[in-house]
């Protein structure tokens, strides 16, 4: 099956539309909110010095598309927003989230009346150059978040139930303890799981030795996954990495894609995220197995997500 932009993009407006799941273009919102929602540029690519106010455009409108932020914070609420910043590169670059939709994120948590939102991971190299560099700090700061280093103290061990592999593991205390988890991840290819998508995203909260991880990748990351159940999923596909991931460098790694989804099944925004670079769901291990446990569908088709054109 092509799982191409276009086929993606074209077989999901089908989907929705035979449910009776609203479809808009042109600029148009959904006007009903969706559990899935996909925002494509629908202009020719941006120019570079546009790309910052086509992620915030792409972003508003997916959110909006399931309702709107209030739907997920409600006023005084602590927001965790979980980023990529794993990696020492400039956004262009493709292994670090999109700045800009970092801070549209924090900026909707705020306006629909959170008091406090932080954004943070546990990066794989030295945070004081991925968090600078990537420009995910400053952003994130300016938009009125807290972004610091992740204190070693803070990390807890913790029961995961109903894990299959990990049963317990050191877990950032504040992140399990903010009201509402906001997991935005960027599509990378990925040498060992093929894919590095939302739940593997996860990863970044964690502590210990992560190297365990990687020793049964979809079990335990399906086990993370099962336990943290962040309540909203953001794919920032402004740029994905399509090779040598996932810490990229090389621009001609990098694919346009002008997208931005979001939705409240985390398998499903992963799968949607595997579309998007050119792969079967099935074929990345996590998404099996997470559809496997009931913690989502693959089948991104039957969610009948939201289309927009922005």
């Amino acid at each position: 099956m092509d799982f191409s932009r276009r086929r993606f993009l074209t077989s999901a407006a089908a989907a929705a539309a035979g449910a009776g799941w609203p479809v808009a273009g042109a600029g148009g919102l959904a006007a009903a909110a969706s559990n899935m929602a996909v925002a494509r540029y629908k202009s020719p690519q941006a120019a570079p010095d546009a790309v910052a106010e086509e992620a915030r455009r792409l972003t508003r409108a997916a959110i909006g598309a399931l309702g709107g932020m209030g739907r997920f914070v409600s006023r005084g609420h602590t927001v965790w927003v979980k980023p990529n910043i794993g990696w020492d590169r400039r956004p262009e670059q493709a292994a670090c989230s999109n700045p800009d939709v970092v801070a549209t994120i924090v900026e909707l948590c705020f306006q629909a009346g959170a008091g406090k939102v932080t954004v943070g991971d546990n990066p794989c190299v030295s945070p004081e150059k991925s968090f600078a560099r990537s420009g995910i700090q400053a952003a994130a700061q300016k938009a009125g978040a807290r972004c610091y280093y992740l204190d070693e103290r803070k990390f807890r061990r913790m029961a995961m139930r109903g894990a299959r592999v990990l049963k317990e593991w050191e877990i950032y205390t504040e992140a399990v303890e903010a009201d509402r988890l906001i997991n935005l991840f960027i599509p990378k290819q990925h040498s060992l799981s093929k894919a590095t998508l939302g739940m593997k995203n996860l990863m970044g909260l964690a502590g210990g030795p992560r190297s365990r991880f990687h020793q049964d990748i979809a079990g335990t990351v399906a086990d993370l996954a099962a336990f943290l159940r962040p309540q909203l999923v953001v794919m920032d596909a402004v740029r994905v990495l399509a090779a040598n991931g996932p810490t990229g460098g090389n621009l001609a790694d990098v694919w346009r894609k002008d997208t931005v989804a979001a939705g409240v099944d985390q398998v499903a925004m992963d799968a949607c995220g595997a579309a998007l670079l050119g792969l079967a769901p099935a074929e990345i291990g996590i998404v099996s197995e997470a559809h496997a446990r009931g913690l989502g569908t693959m089948d991104i088709q039957a969610l009948a997500p939201a289309m927009l054109e922005v």
